[in-house]
This record gives structure tokens, sequence and C-alpha cells, in this order.
């Protein structure tokens, strides 16, 4: 078994958090909101699933944990990573929660989204970190992110998608 998120090399989360994108480059071709979420198995490298966007009330991390949790054992997730383009928002950090996914990556944070959003009424973002819902919790979920280092790339879909 590999070393959980927050000791994945730069190299792995770097791979993990371009396939999101691609899945969120999808999502945008198919005119929904450009995010994407992976599911990675506990040895690092295994995809198990991936989603894009589907509405304001299917986000992409949400859909793929609910999905995780109908086809994998809690305890098994336990030990798996979801890796999303942007920060979780509160409805999908609390769905990561109860599917009892064990790890988070994301690119960019909740309030960089907000900011390139603004008053969106597509997107009314929450500034509300997935730490502070996740800390609110009894499970020890580890977060890695923001990845400061991929945020142009990450971001550049939504700057064409929310003119």
């Amino acid at each position: 078994m590999r070393p959980p998120p927050n000791e994945w090399s730069d190299d792995q989360i770097q791979r993990h958090l371009t396939r999101a994108n691609q899945t969120a480059l999808r999502a945008m071709q198919l005119g929904r909101h450009p995010f994407g979420a992976l599911l990675v198995a506990p040895d690092g490298e295994t995809l198990l699933a991936e989603q894009g966007n589907i509405d304001t009330v299917h986000h992409a991390e949400a859909t793929l944990a609910r999905v995780a949790s109908l086809n994998y054992d809690a305890d098994y997730l336990w030990h798996c990573t979801l890796v999303t383009t942007f920060e979780p928002c509160a409805m999908c950090a609390g769905t990561i929660y109860w599917a009892n996914i064990g790890h988070i990556v994301y690119g960019v944070s909740e309030s960089t989204l907000l900011a390139q959003t603004g008053n969106h009424p597509a997107n009314p973002t929450l500034d509300l970190p997935c730490r502070d819902v996740i800390a609110k919790g009894q499970k020890p979920i580890r977060v890695v992110g923001p990845i400061l280092a991929l945020s142009d790339m990450l971001l550049a879909p939504h700057r064409q998608f929310w003119r």
C-alpha cells in the first residue's frame, strides 16, 4: 500500500490533478460547470472512478462519493483519495465525510474560485473551507491543497466559462 496523499510525490499529485482537469474539460464540453474529480485507490495510482460536474446540485465530488459508497466498502474507502480540481464545497465535503473517503487532494481553493466567479448566479460559491466542515466531524480525514503550482492550469477553463 502506498502512503497517504500528504506523502504523495509531486509527480503523483500533478498526474492526478491533470487527469481530474481533463475530466473537468469534458464536463465543460457538455455545457456543464468545469469541475472534475477522481477516486484513487489506496495504492496511490489506480484510478477507480472519475466524475465531471453534472449541475449545481450534482457536483463532481458529491456524485463521485455517492457512487463510490454504493460500490466499495467503507473500510476500503477510508484508504482511498478523492482528487478534485477545486476545494470541495460544504455539500461535497459532507458527502465525502459520510462516504468515509479518508483523503482529499484539491487543486484550487474555494476562496480563489469565489474571487474568479464573483456573485455569478449559476455558482453562488460558499466561502467555507472544506477543512472547517471536516473539522466539525469525528473523522480525521486528511486534506492536501491547494496545489499552487497547478493553479493556472486548473483556473484556465473557469476564466472562459464564467464570463
